[in-house]
């Protein structure tokens, strides 16, 4: 007769028994110490339009307790502590970190968390546009000179938290070398900032063109005035300063015979409404000159509704 199924199976069950005494044996023979480890802080949540003012913090420490064997065979990405921000408010905020926060693998123990709290500084999500200041290295060849520095795009959006996005006046770039250049030179480059808070809008490359000219005669004109360039219908429009200085470069014949009114300075507005900006000043010399430099280089434009 077939004995019924709780009886089924006898060398089965009894190979089960063995194992599961066995694997008692091994976990009640490990002794329980306790370890310390540096754990990565991770960071959930961050409301939208909220920026952390200082660097983040990257690690916490952290006392374990478990079986001998079982913490020596920790990998870093076994144990990490979790901090969640949806709560944040702009202003300076305290955050506990508890052993509920650290993720552990089974058997492990949290018994304390270095440092307990965390104070964060939180501001609004600031942006703005600022020029880009191109970056060049090295000297030209014997007898060239550098007349014009270029850069498209010529502005950016910088984002980050208010205050630091108040205190960024330009973006640079990597460094452009004309060492030995003859002709003009021209190279695609990563755009910046010296502020680590801060970031592009939208990250992008920046084309550099750095125009060189033989080196000969140099004439500065003084207080060339500044021309709006494509203010849209209804909007009125201030530069300052309202003039500039312009340094023009070309053979000793052409920047003897250039009258001012040859050189030109502008600003281009298209697209842009009400509002103050920074913007780069465009210069444009007759042919056979360059413009070697424009001071300054950029000007603030108050844009204005004209009041009916």
């Amino acid at each position: 007769m077939k004995a019924p199924w709780p009886f089924g199976h006898p060398g089965l069950k009894a190979l089960s028994i063995g194992l599961a005494i066995l694997l008692w044996l091994v976990a009640s023979g490990e002794e329980t110490v306790e370890r310390g480890l540096r754990a990565p802080l991770e960071f959930q949540q961050l409301p939208a339009g909220l920026e952390l003012r200082q660097e983040m913090p990257s690690t916490v420490d952290l006392r374990l307790r478990g079986g001998s064997g079982t913490l020596s065979r920790l990998a870093p990405a076994d144990v990490v502590a979790v901090l969640d921000l949806h709560g944040a408010r702009p202003g300076r905020r305290l955050f506990h970190l508890t052993a509920e926060q650290v993720r552990v693998p089974f058997g492990v123990e949290v018994t304390q968390v270095s440092p307990p709290s965390i104070a964060l500084v939180f501001e609004q999500t600031g942006s703005r546009q600022v020029p880009v200041s191109p970056s060049i290295e090295g000297r030209p060849a014997d007898g060239f000179t550098v007349a014009a520095v270029r850069s498209d795009p010529a502005v950016v959006d910088v984002i980050g938290p208010e205050s630091a996005v108040a205190r960024v006046q330009e973006a640079i770039t990597e460094p452009v070398s004309v060492a030995g250049a003859t002709g003009t030179v021209t190279e695609e480059v990563t755009i910046g900032f010296v502020e680590p808070s801060v970031r592009l809008k939208t990250p992008r490359a920046a084309a550099v063109t750095v125009e060189i000219v033989p080196a000969s005669g140099e004439r500065i004109l003084r207080g060339r005035p500044v021309r709006l360039r494509n203010l849209a219908p209804g909007l009125t429009a201030q530069t300052a300063p309202e003039l500039i200085d312009i340094s023009v470069r070309g053979s000793r014949s052409a920047v003897q015979g250039l009258a001012a009114d040859d050189v030109s300075a502008s600003v281009d507005l298209a697209g842009l409404g009400a509002g103050q900006y920074t913007l780069p000043v465009d210069a444009s010399a007759p042919g056979g000159l360059g413009v070697a430099a424009v001071s300054p280089a950029s000007v603030q434009v108050r844009i204005s509704r004209v009041q009916q």
